[in-house]
């Protein structure tokens, strides 16, 4: 195959929103995809946030994350968590990332970051459209609040110096302040942010792009997809395909492992507690409680909160002191919500300098990767279902995928 040539069959490794975005995105092109999902509802999409993160600019590999680390610790009350058990995981990964922290890095990430997140809400609005449910995306901001004068000042000047990229950090008016009081009255100060969005139900997401891909062709496979060498070209095993994507999070570091590629990703570990509605308010915006690092979005039969950054390793237990702390978080901020319904854990896929991995494999004729999303897959899904479905299509991808590319960090095994 061809450097531009495009491939009849596909076959889409992941089942996450970038898997079925891209499967979406090829059968639309007229190509016959077939969508291996291992993990169906388990994979991280379905248990994220809910924010469309067009303000995450600034990889969070720098000079500014390396030093707030140790004060953020979670034995110190914060969000970040390094497991002693799990240190043979992260402490390699937290090597690279201080190497991946320079300033000239940091500058270079961000433009690149910027070049897909300045289409990331064009891209929700056109997949809400193509799969018949326009209404579960919502281009209407998010807010961040803070508990104190003082973490407010602090907050406001770090978010007015921060490369925002097309969203924008704006004032809350007094009927706003007088909302976010009644939602908590720890509430001293909040931004509200245009240019982000939100997804309203995940769940009725997962429904919607089901229902797209049936309609378009692709044909589902749940099952573990196994990958090998065959001369110059990937073959899955039990799938007649011309080219492979994968694009299964955290699962396609074994999956380039078995083929030959040594990637330095990381389970970044996430924790959400879901509650009864209660009475928070229907409508509501993602709100950010930026002392707690807790971010509360409202589904549609739920009220989630959600946070923590655990490094380690994805098939380790969940640790149960990250959920009730969530918990007592909104014990303490006093959120209008009803009793506990669901906990869940699970894997952000993470490359030392958070940035994606987007591209075509070198070496190989037939083989597409784009995995390593960190916090950004939600927000990202559909923007990189576009460019690999140009990508693998054959034409010439709309954004510049080069700083993306997977050689950046490794190469293949010896």
């Amino acid at each position: 195959m061809g450097e531009t040539s495009r491939c009849a069959s596909v076959a889409v490794i992941g089942g996450g929103i970038v898997g079925r975005s891209i499967a979406l995105q090829l059968a639309a092109r007229g190509i016959t995809v077939t969508l291996i999902d291992r993990d169906g509802a388990g994979a991280a999409s379905w248990g994220n946030a809910g924010h469309i993160a067009t303000e995450q600019v600034e990889p969070f590999a720098s000079p500014a994350t390396l030093r707030s680390a140790p004060r953020r610790l979670f034995l110190r009350g914060g969000p970040l968590a390094l497991p002693p058990a799990m240190a043979g995981s992260w402490l390699p990964f937290a090597l690279r990332l201080v190497r991946a922290s320079s300033r000239r890095q940091v500058a270079a990430g961000s433009r690149a970051l910027g070049s897909l997140l300045c289409e990331a809400a064009p891209a929700w609005r056109r997949l809400g459209e193509a799969i018949g449910a326009p209404g579960l995306v919502g281009l209407d901001g998010h807010e961040v609040a803070w508990e104190s004068a003082r973490s407010a000042d602090a907050g406001r000047r770090a978010w007015a110096q921060a490369d925002t990229g097309t969203a924008r950090p704006g004032n809350v008016d007094a009927a706003g302040h007088a909302a976010l009081r009644r939602l908590s009255p720890a509430v001293v100060d909040a931004i509200r942010f245009v240019g982000t969005g939100r997804i309203t139900d995940l769940d009725q997401l997962a429904h919607a792009l089901d229902g797209a891909l049936a309609r378009a062709g692709v044909t589902r496979v749940a099952a573990e997809a196994r990958l090998r060498r065959a001369g110059d070209r990937i073959v899955c095993e039990g799938v007649d395909a011309d080219g492979i994507v994968v694009a299964a999070g955290i699962g396609s570091r074994d999956l380039m492992r078995a083929i030959g590629w040594r990637v330095p990703m990381i389970a970044e570990r996430g924790y959400h507690v879901r509650f009864a509605p209660g009475d928070w308010p229907a409508d509501r915006i993602p709100l950010v409680f930026e002392d707690r690092s807790m971010i509360v979005t409202r589904y549609a039969d739920c009220v989630q909160a959600a946070g923590f950054v655990e490094f380690g390793r994805a098939d380790a237990p969940a640790d149960p002191r990250k959920w009730q702390r969530l918990e007592a978080h909104v014990a303490a901020l006093r959120l209008p919500v009803g009793p506990v319904v669901s906990r869940w854990m699970g894997a952000r896929p993470t490359l030392p300098d958070y940035l994606p991995a987007i591209g075509r494999a070198v070496g190989v004729d037939n083989l597409f990767y784009a995995f390593g999303h960190q916090h950004l897959g939600l927000t990202l899904g559909p923007v990189t279902g576009e460019v690999l479905g140009q990508l693998v299509g054959g034409e010439t991808p709309a954004i510049d995928l080069t700083p993306f590319a997977l050689e950046r960090l490794t190469g293949p095994l010896p």
